[in-house]
């Protein structure tokens, strides 16, 4: 079968791509291996919401429209977002669709299914860049009777078997998770390493109002100094509860969450831990007032100190004077690890040369480094925003530029 385009993904980023591809009159397919927003669907814990506001949860032609835009979605509100756009934009998606081979063939690309074979002349990656945990090798040496999951297999704290918990990883999906087990009643421990420390509100205002407000989530990638290490950046945490309230270290504190350094070893059931636990939150509580300080600067430089109330400080992270480096796995009854140590994109189907030496896509703002191949929905792809639904618009509509430019220069 033939198509000028295929798209790999009917996620949030693959529909935006859809949109403007057919504005720009490009026949195209969208190919999915499941379901319209399928990982929403079978891979997120139940108790997950959206870490930006309704308001801000928009798709190219299509915003919020419901009576809660200070609120955060919910998993059914967010299926049912996606699946109510598709819809609209009349995206051609093809579900229960795996790509199994994306290769080149006589200046165009072969992209085999287990349903067609297809041949097009570009084809855009839209897949996602959350379909695989990042489980580290250490996880391997692991006594065989501790309970192991990600937070792909991750539903709710009634699936754990009865004893503690220890939570690797302090980013949002970490915090999150640790708090909902904990407060069933478990104790949980938290390996904490390297985070981003945000309150949820500020000066009367949503973080992300403010982040919106001030460019800094319209950064582009050719803005940015050290590129690499801004896409490797932990998701902030935060949490979009009803009640607005920050998720912090010393949330978790306060409800009896362990905090322990950085996961290093484990010999023989006993774990070790970094020492640099207090370091790590010194410098995550450095960032976050540097940012504070920055929407306090714009706030004064654009005349706007009398319409938002001062600014508070927040108290700095509460740490042990001395953190234990140790811990008996069976001493302290864990009975389940849940590694919350990060995701990356699953692109074993792309039978082509467009890898690093580090085994990531090589690729400048979304064009890969191949004709006619393209990215869609990495971390800061093109801005800052690129990771959150309302980032895909943007990116969607200067990478199908690119697109219609490179068929019209071909032709």
């Amino acid at each position: 079968m033939r198509t000028t385009c295929v798209v790999v993904g009917a996620g949030h980023s693959g529909l935006a791509m859809s949109y403007f591809l057919t504005q720009a009159s490009i026949d195209h397919v969208i190919l999915e291996r499941g379901e319209i927003a399928n990982s929403w669907k079978f891979e997120r814990w139940n108790s997950l919401r959206l870490l930006t506001p309704n308001w801000q949860v928009r798709l190219p032609g299509h915003d919020y429209s419901g009576d809660d835009p200070d609120g955060f979605m919910g998993m059914s509100e967010i299926i049912s977002f996606i699946e109510q756009y598709a819809s609209e934009v009349a995206a051609p998606v093809h579900e229960h669709t795996s790509v199994t081979s994306v290769s080149a063939q006589d200046g165009n690309y072969k992209v085999i299914t287990n349903q067609y074979e297809w041949f097009c002349e570009t084809v855009v990656i839209a897949s996602g860049a959350c379909n695989l945990p990042n489980i580290p090798a250490i996880a391997e040496r692991f006594p065989a009777s501790i309970t192991m999951l990600s937070p792909l297999q991750y539903r709710n704290p009634d699936q754990l078997d009865p004893g503690g918990v220890l939570v690797v990883g302090a980013s949002a999906t970490g915090a999150q998770i640790a708090e909902e087990i904990q407060r069933s009643g478990r104790a949980v421990t938290l390996a904490v390493g390297e985070h981003v420390r945000l309150p949820r509100r500020y000066r009367d205002k949503d973080i992300q109002w403010w982040m919106d407000a001030t460019g800094l989530l319209d950064e582009k990638y050719t803005e940015i100094d050290d590129l690499n290490r801004a896409r490797k950046l932990p998701s902030p945490q935060l949490v979009g509860s009803p009640d607005h309230k920050t998720l912090d270290l010393n949330t978790l504190g306060n409800l009896g969450v362990a905090l322990r350094g950085k996961l290093a070893g484990i010999n023989e059931g006993n774990l070790q831990f970094s020492g640099s636990l207090r370091n790590v939150c010194a410098l995550a509580d450095l960032k976050m007032n540097r940012l504070l300080n920055t929407i306090d600067e714009w706030v004064t430089e654009n005349d706007l100190d009398d319409k938002f109330p001062a600014g508070e400080r927040y108290a700095p992270t509460r740490v042990e004077d001395d953190p234990p480096l140790t811990m008996k796995l069976e001493q302290e009854g864990i009975k389940t690890v849940v590694w919350a140590t990060g995701f990356h994109p699953d692109t074993s189907w792309l039978d082509l040369p467009i890898y690093n030496h580090k085994g990531a896509i090589r690729h400048d703002g979304g064009v890969i480094d191949a004709p006619g191949l393209y990215l869609l929905g990495s971390t800061f792809l093109r801005r800052r925003k690129s990771s959150f639904i309302h980032g895909a618009e943007d990116d969607a509509r200067e990478l199908s530029r690119e697109l219609v430019d490179y068929l019209t220069n071909r032709n």
